[in-house]
């Protein structure tokens, strides 16, 4: 049968965060949606110690391994790749495969495809960890300690639990970091839905965008998206993508290489764009529910 979704998960030396990450992705653990809605394509992105393939196509049926040889750094040619190959007519996004999602995300984003005729769905992202992984790293947070905090909750059976050991990505803006996060309209999500037909209009991800790692790649996608006058734009509430520790390129660096990280990424923005990037001010619906009190104390502001 061809599935209504695909997603496509991008993995490159994390063999730890991404088992993690496609076990939540299956049926096991996704609520209220059946094996046969979706298919999961793992794409290997050259990596020098990839996943084992068998181990990772028995975890489901509905699994797709592909190993690049050689690719580009950028993950921006594995995603075009896979979403070539995709049966779906809805991609869901994940450029880092060391994202793990809450139960309710696919379900729910899967009811917004039902509701409406284009929209652009995305999952808020958080850390694990007791803050942003760009500080915690250097305060003893490492994997050892994410195990630890992983299997206190249980998550493949609790899995809003998450909730209780991580935070939410928030940016600082001049020294001031909101306290409330729901309702903070985003600018990129490691987690994106979208029709495949949008997509393939935009032609998929700008390949220019070589740096490694992707750079501002998908926020230039999210933004060209955005800027489409038939897509609606939502984000999901009480549902989000955590991020594992694993030494990745943006997220497990400190904050005075982020910043120099950014000021490089801006570089080439400008320099394929023509101009600044600038978030999306296109309006910005909100669909979900508010699984937990963890979840819940991201609702107020003080």
């Amino acid at each position: 049968m061809k599935p209504r979704l695909s997603i496509i998960l991008v993995v490159y030396n994390m063999q730890r965060a991404a088992l993690r990450a496609i076990s939540s992705l299956l049926p096991d653990y996704q609520q209220n949606i059946h094996p046969d809605d979706y298919e999961i394509l793992v794409v290997e992105n050259g990596s020098t110690e990839p996943l084992d393939h068998q181990s990772v196509t028995e975890m489901g049926a509905s699994i797709r391994y592909f190993y690049l040889d050689n690719p580009p750094s950028s993950p921006a040619f594995a995603i075009n790749f896979a979403a070539q190959k995709a049966r779906g007519d809805i991609l869901c996004i994940m450029v880092d495969g060391a994202h793990m999602l809450t139960p309710g995300v696919l379900f729910r984003a899967l009811e917004v495809f039902s509701l409406r005729d284009d929209p652009l769905v995305l999952a808020p992202a958080f850390f694990l960890g007791p803050g942003p992984q760009t500080e915690t790293i250097y305060s003893g947070y490492n994997e050892e300690e994410e195990d630890r905090l992983l299997a206190t909750i249980n998550w493949r059976k609790s899995g809003y639990r998450l909730f209780e050991i991580g935070v939410p990505y928030r940016l600082d803006f001049n020294g001031f970091r909101p306290k409330y996060f729901w309702f903070i309209q985003q600018f990129e999500s490691n987690c994106i839905f979208v029709k495949k037909s949008t997509f393939e209009a935009i032609r998929g991800c700008d390949e220019r965008f070589d740096i490694p790692g992707g750079g501002l790649l998908i926020p230039d996608l999210y933004r060209r998206l955005c800027d489409l006058d038939s897509t609606q734009i939502f984000q999901l509430l009480g549902e989000a993508s955590f991020h594992q520790v694993h030494g990745g390129i943006s997220t497990n660096v400190p904050p005075d290489a982020q910043m120099e990280q950014w000021e490089r990424y801006s570089e080439q923005y400008v320099s394929i764009r023509g101009k600044e990037f600038e978030v999306s001010l296109q309006p910005v619906e909100f669909y979900g529910h508010m699984p937990n009190k963890f979840a819940k104390k991201l609702m107020v502001t003080g």
